[in-house]
């Protein structure tokens, strides 16, 4: 088995042209350089019958064991990210090229607010998108933080547009 590594993470501007339109783009990426495998090497007929960890105990030979994609050094990233900012989106593309009905919508509710907002673009970085899940323990995306915390997804975000929180939660989070 290999050794375990820590991962090298830092913020970097990307661009790309959009389809058809020939506009270049710039969005936010979180870039991480793992050197470390998310998963171990499958457990072997003579681990099951040599007391293999519990749930794997049957003769079936496990394929994979993974580990969490979160890592501390992920974590403090994204500490950072939505704490410098008072609204961070994560999101599948990017504000002015959402990729995904979900997004794009989260994306006019914020942009018919006038609120100031950074996205990051999940489709960029497996890694950043299954560690965000764990790290919001929100499976799905796009991802609202307002002010360090996890707003919600896009029916949330919806809902509370519609209700009015989240002006209220948005003028508070501006003023502050």
């Amino acid at each position: 088995m290999s050794s375990v590594r820590a991962f090298e993470s830092r913020i970097i501007p990307s661009t790309f042209s959009t389809s058809g339109v020939g506009k270049t783009v710039t969005s936010h990426a979180l870039v991480h350089y793992p050197e470390r495998p998310l998963c171990t090497p499958p457990l072997t007929s003579t681990a099951l019958a040599n007391n293999a960890p519990y749930g794997c105990r049957s003769r079936r030979i496990a394929s994979l064991r993974c580990f969490s994609a979160l890592t501390p050094e992920l974590k403090t990233t994204l500490d950072k990210v939505v704490t410098s900012h008072k609204v961070v989106l994560f999101m599948k593309g990017t504000k002015e090229f959402p990729q995904c009905g979900f997004s794009n919508t989260v994306v006019q509710i914020l942009n018919s607010l006038n609120v100031p907002f950074e996205t990051f673009n999940i489709l960029e970085n497996e890694l950043l998108r299954q560690g965000l899940k764990e790290y919001s323990s929100w499976p799905t995306f796009p991802q609202l933080y307002i002010e360090g915390e996890f707003f919600g997804g896009c029916d949330i975000t919806v809902d509370a547009y519609k209700n009015g929180q989240l002006q209220e939660v948005l003028e508070k989070a501006m003023c502050s």
